[in-house]
C-alpha cells in the first residue's frame, strides 16, 4: 500500500496531470494506493505526522520543494516510514542533486523497484530542512516577492529581484562551524546545502550531495556593490565558489548567529530567528532510490 501527498493546486496544474499518470500506471499494475490532497499550508505535515506512527508506511511525495520539506517535517517515527520522491513543482531543485528522475513515470518506477537508501537531511532547532538553508539576497527577493500580488508570478519574481539588486543590502551573522573558532562575516549570500540548488537552477552549493554525510557551507561575502550585476551570472555555472570573495567549508554542523535583521529560508520557506543550530542528520531518513 502506498499513500500519495499531493498539493492539487501545486507545480501551476502540472500536479494533478502527474497524478493522473500515476494513477494510471498504479491501477493498471495492481497497486493499491490511497491519494491525500492537501487543502492548506502545513496539511502536508499532519498527514505525515499521523500516518508515520503506523509501521511500514510507504509515503509517496507529490510536489515540490516546499511540500518534500512539510512531509519530512511530519515524519513523527523514521523508522515506520519510507519516502518515495515524485516531482512535480514549479523548481525541483532538490531532485537536481539527490538523483531521481524528473519524468513522473521514470520517477514512479524508482519508487515501485523497492530499493531503498538513507538520505541526509538538516536538523535545526525547530525544523527540518531537506534542501538547502539559507539567508541574505535570496531571502531577500523571497520577501519582496511576497509583497507583489498583482500580475503572473514570473513577472512578480523578476521585479523583486530587480528591486533587491537596486537595493543591495549586507547581513551581518556570525557562524562557527563544528567546533571552529565563530567567524562574523557581511554576507551578500549564505547556503548550507545538503542538497545544494535553490531558485530554479542556481548551484549556491555546487558540491553538495545528499549521501555524502557533508553539510557544504557556502558564504558569499561582501563585495563592491558595482561588481554584483556583473558577478551574477556566474553563479548559475557555480563560477562564485572559485571568487575572492566567497569561502567554501564543509563539516557536520553549524551554528548562526544573526547580528541585525535578517531572516532565512529552509527549503523556501522563510523563518525569524536569532540563533540557529543546524546539524546534518544521517542514515535516519529512508527513501526510495
Amino acid at each position: 500500500m502506498f499513500h500519495i501527498i499531493i498539493n492539487p493546486e501545486g507545480g501551476k496544474g502540472k500536479s494533478l496531470k502527474a497524478l493522473e499518470q500515476v494513477e494510471s500506471i498504479l491501477k493498471a499494475r495492481n497497486v493499491e494506493y490511497v491519494v491525500h490532497k492537501t487543502e492548506y499550508a502545513g496539511h502536508a505535515t499532519e498527514i505525515t505526522r499521523e500516518l508515520s506512527k503506523t509501521p511500514d508506511t510507504k509515503i509517496i511525495m507529490m510536489g515540490g520543494d516546499g511540500s518534500f520539506n512539510e512531509i519530512l517535517n511530519g515524519v513523527e517515527n523514521f523508522d515506520n516510514v519510507t519516502l518515495g520522491i515524485v516531482p512535480c513543482g514549479s523548481g525541483n531543485d532538490f531532485i537536481k542533486k539527490s538523483g531521481h528522475p524528473l519524468d513522473v513515470a521514470k520517477a514512479l518506477e524508482v519508487v515501485l523497484s523497492g530499493n531503498v537508501e538513507y538520505c541526509d537531511y538538516i536538523q535545526l532547532d525547530d525544523r527540518r530542512c531537506l534542501n538547502v538553508l539559507g539567508a541574505g539576497m535570496d531571502v531577500d527577493v523571497l520577501l519582496e516577492y511576497a509583497k507583489r500580488t498583482h500580475g503572473p508570478a514570473k513577472m512578480r519574481y523578476y521585479m523583486a529581484f530587480f528591486h533587491v539588486l537596486a537595493h543591495t543590502r549586507f547581513h551581518h551573522l556570525r557562524l562557527t562551524v563544528d567546533d571552529g573558532e565563530p567567524m562574523e562575516r557581511n554576507v551578500f549570500m549564505i547556503g548550507i546545502g545538503n542538497g545544494g540548488i535553490i531558485g530554479g537552477g542556481i548551484p549556491i552549493c555546487p558540491s553538495a550531495a545528499p549521501y555524502d554525510g557533508e553539510l557544504s557551507i557556502v558564504v558569499v561575502n561582501e563585495m563592491k556593490k558595482s561588481k554584483i550585476l556583473v558577478e551574477l551570472p556566474g553563479f548559475l555555472s557555480a563560477k562564485h565558489v572559485k571568487k575572492p570573495y566567497t569561502e567554501v567549508f564543509s563539516g557536520k554542523k553549524i551554528h548562526l548567529e544573526v547580528l541585525d535583521d535578517s531572516k532565512f529560508e529552509a527549503d523556501g520557506e522563510i523563518f525569524d530567528s536569532v540563533d540557529i543550530h543546524a546539524e546534518l542528520v544521517s542514515n535516519k531518513l529512508k527513501i526510495f532510490r
